[in-house]
């Protein structure tokens, strides 16, 4: 299931993410050629921060949002495109050098098809370079909704939810990579835990993206309500004396090839 967000308030909540997918473009070591995709790029700076490295490349974004690809596309130039495409159903074959993710594929469920269909994306030749959350990842939030959710005002709504995320383990991630087809598989953790400087700057992120693929279970008149439970608990939760909102964040880093020589352009 694809979720719809708001690209503008994402924008305004997102630094965190945005920080993690700087430090990783710092590190790609591109010739300024390749032609690249960006899986789940959000409102487009970071895909926007690979185009700049890439004078003489291409690069494309998509992300299944509407809302997200309509900021996106304000960032769009001779070497940048965005397109709204649910990652469950990518169709491109042999056109990447590399395909490029950051804190994204957490919301994609199927990795074993996820890895497939990246493989067939790929240039002989060409590289996977992903981060993602992992397990252990926000344990506060995950805690106080589903307090909410268990609440007799709010359980019925949730009788056929499923969970929106998947956060493996380092061990169960590199068997998924192991069994792809691609080479030089490389999956490592990271502790990427943060200190949000406020409360307001916490309540951003629950609003966007965290909230969301609860909320759209909730009726109209309930989700205020819903809502405001989950932000007082998570400022109780979370709130330190100092003001600050600690929250776990970890990550899994993912690098691997696949076969084949690459292919001259």
């Amino acid at each position: 299931m694809a979720h719809e967000f708001d690209g503008e308030k994402y924008a305004k909540a997102s630094a965190h993410q945005k920080e993690w997918g700087a430090s990783i473009v710092e590190g790609l070591g591109f010739e300024g050629t390749e032609r690249v995709l960006d899986l789940g790029c959000g409102d487009g700076v970071i895909t926007s921060q690979i185009a700049e490295l890439l004078p003489q490349g291409d690069v494309v974004g998509i992300d299944a949002s509407q809302g997200m690809i309509d900021v996106a596309r304000e960032k769009e130039r001779h070497n940048l495109r965005f397109i709204l495409k649910d990652i469950d159903f990518l169709d491109f074959i042999d056109e990447f050098d590399l395909v490029f993710s950051n804190a994204a594929l957490h919301w994609v469920k199927d990795h074993n098809r996820l890895l497939r269909n990246v493989q067939q994306a790929l240039r002989a030749g060409g590289k996977i370079r992903f981060n993602f959350a992992a397990d252990g990842n926000c344990s506060s939030f995950f805690k106080v909704v589903r307090e909410a959710m268990a609440m007799e005002k709010f359980m019925a709504y949730f009788s056929g939810f499923q969970w929106p995320w998947y956060m493996p383990t380092v061990n169960e991630y590199q068997t998924v990579a192991d069994r792809s087809g691609l080479r030089n598989g490389k999956v490592w953790g990271e502790n990427a835990d943060r200190f949000f400087p406020d409360a307001q700057t916490m309540v951003k992120w629950v609003d966007q993206p965290s909230l969301v693929p609860f909320l759209s279970f909730v009726a109209e008149g309930d989700k205020e309500k819903f809502r405001s439970f989950v932000v007082n608990r998570m400022i109780d939760e979370t709130q330190q004396n100092d003001g600050r909102c600690f929250e776990t964040f970890r990550r899994i880093n993912v690098s691997a090839q696949k076969c084949g020589p690459p292919k001259e352009s």
